[in-house]
């Protein structure tokens, strides 16, 4: 079982149950598909948990956020660039280190892992509609491509025949990664859920049955939410835990 996590954010207590939870279905590897920090309060306790588990044979990946927090110039709206500056502050030269070292993608038996689209990886592309998730399958030649970059759940797949379809997943049930398909899977967020479900969303692979399970962990939203306030950044975010958007 591989557990599929993108967009923590900086939320410590979003990550810290999803680890949970994914510890009680015995979890075997862990993904994380990038964008480690920005936005929330807690950027150095995530670089350091998600390092730890890099170091015991976890992969990561680099997200948008993580090459800002690393010192490399990224495009960002108004909100990003001020959390920016503050989880800059917070992060030290070691922590800094680490997520600037973090691969763009990485292949690994037969799934590409990448934080955005898979065609220019490092131009932060989101695949939210059927048009980029077609350009996003055809830069790679494997079977399963994952992601995240969006904050929403969303599940697209390529036919024999080159047809492209998506839809929306339902937390909680199984979908058959039938092997006649060609898949990218937009993972939702850990750290800042954007489809009005304030829970963490991460993903759960069966390799044995090949199926994929969207799952919803509620958290401690008030604490995170809280410590957004208190440590100055900017209140919105703090709304965003709340409200999930």
């Amino acid at each position: 079982m591989i557990a599929l996590l993108a967009d923590i954010h900086g939320n410590r207590e979003a990550l810290s149950a999803c680890l949970d939870d994914a510890a009680r279905r015995n979890v075997a590897h862990y993904v994380f598909l990038g964008d480690l920090v920005g936005y929330g309060a807690d950027p150095g306790w995530v670089t350091d948990c998600v390092m730890d588990r890099v170091a015991r044979g976890a992969t990561a990946i680099r997200g948008n956020h993580d090459a800002a927090a690393a010192g490399a110039t990224v495009s960002m709206e108004r909100t990003a660039a001020e959390a920016m500056v503050w989880t800059r502050g917070q992060l030290d030269a070691t922590q800094r280190n680490f997520l600037e070292s973090l691969p763009l993608s990485t292949a690994r038996d037969e799934r590409l892992y990448v934080h955005a689209s898979a065609d220019e990886p490092d131009a932060w592309h989101y695949v939210v509609n059927a048009a980029r998730a077609r350009k996003s399958l055809m830069a790679t030649p494997l079977q399963q491509t994952f992601c995240g970059h969006v904050h929403r759940p969303e599940l697209y797949f390529l036919s024999r025949t080159g047809k492209l379809a998506e839809f929306t997943p339902s937390a909680g049930v199984a979908i058959p990664l039938l092997r006649g398909r060609r898949w990218l899977a937009v993972l939702g967020a850990v750290g800042q859920p954007r489809d009005r479900n304030p829970a963490a969303c991460y993903g759960l692979l069966d390799e044995a049955q090949n199926t994929l399970t969207y799952v919803r962990v509620p958290y401690d939203v008030a604490s995170a939410a809280r410590k957004i306030r208190t440590s100055g950044l900017p209140d919105v975010l703090a709304a965003r835990l709340e409200q999930g958007y």
